[in-house]
């Protein structure tokens, strides 16, 4: 069945019909159960809040920095910054769930309230995410938002995926503090 699935999958991908919508419902299930879930523990709660006390005085200029500083490292041997960021305990924290997902989960990242990664499972290319609809869509949405992107061919695992985000809500004041992106493999749907 598995086998099965993979292959109309990848058929709906080669025509151009698949796109996120294909998977809409599942993903949205996903997204107002487990990743909600995930993004309402105290774990990523205290992370954001802690990361946002740190770069709520940060401009578009400084922004612009830490993100050319992080761009600039992925392609070098020696990542200070990016070894900070997977290093912490909230990256732990995330790359164990994923780790636990079966599979599901090809990928985890909180942002703060400036769209700035604060953990993640894996390294992202970029340090902001705070220009795409993964954030701006969740954060900037408020409560209760959902981002499902289209389905994309991941060029280094080759599974077909999709990220669904969430924003990260005080629990006090029920005002978004951030945002989390999950990479999902909708073959594991």
């Amino acid at each position: 069945m598995k086998t099965f699935l993979k292959s109309a999958v990848f058929v709906l991908l080669a025509t151009g019909a698949a796109n996120a919508n294909e998977f809409k419902a599942e993903l949205e299930e996903l997204a107002n159960g487990q990743i909600a879930e995930i993004a309402s523990s105290s774990e990523v709660i205290a992370a954001v809040k802690a990361q946002n006390t740190q770069t709520a005085g940060h401009d578009q200029a400084k922004i612009d920095e830490l993100d050319k500083t992080w761009r600039a490292e992925a392609e070098a041997v020696d990542q200070p910054m990016i070894d900070a960021v997977l290093e912490n305990d909230l990256s732990g924290y995330l790359a164990d769930l994923q780790d636990g997902s079966d599979g599901l989960f090809t990928e985890i990242f909180v942002m703060d309230a400036k769209g700035l990664n604060v953990g993640q499972s894996d390294v992202t290319s970029d340090y902001w995410q705070g220009d795409e609809a993964k954030w701006q869509d969740t954060y900037g949405a408020g409560s209760g938002s959902v981002h499902i992107s289209d389905l994309e061919e991941d060029d280094s695992t080759q599974l077909l995926q999709s990220q669904v985000s969430v924003p990260v809500v005080d629990p006090d004041s029920d005002e978004p503090i951030g945002a989390v992106t999950f990479g999902v493999n909708v073959e594991n749907l």
